[in-house]
């Protein structure tokens, strides 16, 4: 933050005078420079923090464009979505589908351009039978009719979200402003399931953060803080090899990957520092050229000095990007008090292990906040 030089006027002018005066106290004048070049400094630190920030997004919204997906976003009875679709066409970053009745949503955004959107009305949409019948085989032996199918197909855009998602005819899914991340997930998992050799579906949180030479240049994934409450060994390797897959596809550099706990490498003993322990071992064996250690301290993950000193021989320690947490109350807690402390930006939830990018918003999600989504869920299906 840059303050106001004392008199008010700006710094090479309040200096000049300062030293036109014939009374001037050298001793006040050095302080007054002093004030002002910290001031600068802090002025160009803040500077830098925002344009780091600023540059990761923008850099998530080129590669959207430069191979441009199909999103759906099924909740068009909310402004919100309907303000970041207009946001999301305009910058160009995907092209977007908007679930219900076209006359009625243009008549709720005269003020936006939704030229560009395609617009899909479940109850005239063309290829609402097929839709329906593969709906229905996906889910027969689970009880469910063909009456029922198409029931949900008209009434809950979110089945029939994924269900376009399923076909092929869209690439990926945005929702949450209206609906609860179960509301989301639910029929993401019984319709498109989880990807080829996943076990659980997780999240991730893209941290950056400002004025930091840590991680990738201040660049972490933070996993799993939403989804996955207290996974068990193999859960854990799951989630840190979606998490390096994520964060590759995301950042574009090596991941680095460090399963933490608040024991280094067997200094403490306990069945939760076990449970990281075994969970590494299992991420080494199912991709043995993957960067992994642990278990770690956080400051061993992260801090050459302390990476070099306390695990010498861990081509991880010290150096780590993809960082796995014990459970969702330590990564949680994690990415809060660092976006918070360290005026860190926070770019999720974003979903992982779900066959097709699917991801959930926060209720209290701004315009803006969905459009970031949208471009890394078009990334994610690239």
């Amino acid at each position: 933050m840059i303050h106001a030089p004392l008199s008010g006027a700006p710094i090479g002018v309040e200096l000049k005078a300062r030293r036109e005066r014939s009374d001037v106290d050298m001793f006040n004048l050095r302080t007054c420079l002093k004030l002002n070049i910290c001031n600068v400094l802090n002025f160009d630190n803040s500077f830098k923090e925002r344009v780091e920030s600023v540059n990761f997004l923008d850099s998530i919204k080129q590669r959207a464009r430069s191979n441009k997906k199909t999103i759906v976003l099924p909740e068009a009875f909310d402004r919100r979505t309907l303000d970041a679709a207009h946001t999301v066409l305009k910058e160009d970053i995907a092209h977007v589908l908007l679930i219900g009745d076209e006359e009625a949503i243009k008549a709720d955004a005269k003020d936006l351009d939704l030229s560009g959107a395609k617009f899909i009305n479940p109850r005239d949409f063309e290829k609402f039978d097929e839709l329906s019948e593969a709906l229905y085989e996906l889910r027969k032996e689970k009880g469910m009719t063909m009456d029922e199918a198409k029931r949900l197909l008209v009434e809950e855009p979110l089945y029939l979200g994924d269900m376009l998602v399923k076909a092929g005819l869209a690439d990926g899914m945005v929702a949450g402003a209206h609906y609860s991340t179960a509301d989301v997930l639910r029929p993401s998992l019984q319709i498109l399931k989880t990807s080829p050799g996943t076990s659980i579906v997780s999240s991730f949180f893209i941290m950056v953060v400002p004025d930091c030479d840590m991680g990738e240049g201040g660049v972490f994934l933070f996993s799993d803080c939403a989804l996955v409450q207290n996974p068990n060994s193999e859960e854990l390797a799951a989630i840190a090899l979606s998490s390096a897959k994520s964060f590759e596809n995301l950042v574009g550099v090596e991941p680095v990957v460090a399963m933490l706990s608040h024991s280094t490498l067997g200094s403490a003993k306990h069945p939760d520092v076990d449970k990281v322990a075994q969970a590494a071992k299992l991420v080494k064996e199912k991709n043995p050229t993957l960067k992994v250690g642990g278990e770690f301290q956080a400051d061993t993950a992260i801090v050459p000095s302390v990476g070099k000193a306390k695990a010498p021989s861990d081509s991880a320690a010290g150096c780590a990007n993809v960082l796995i947490f014990p459970d969702v109350d330590a990564g949680n807690i994690a990415y809060k008090l660092v976006q918070r402390l360290a005026k860190a930006e926070a770019y999720g939830p974003v979903t992982q292990g779900i066959a097709k990018p699917v991801n959930d918003l926060s209720r209290g999600c701004s315009a803006d906040d969905i459009v970031g989504v949208v471009a890394i869920t078009a990334v994610q299906a690239q």
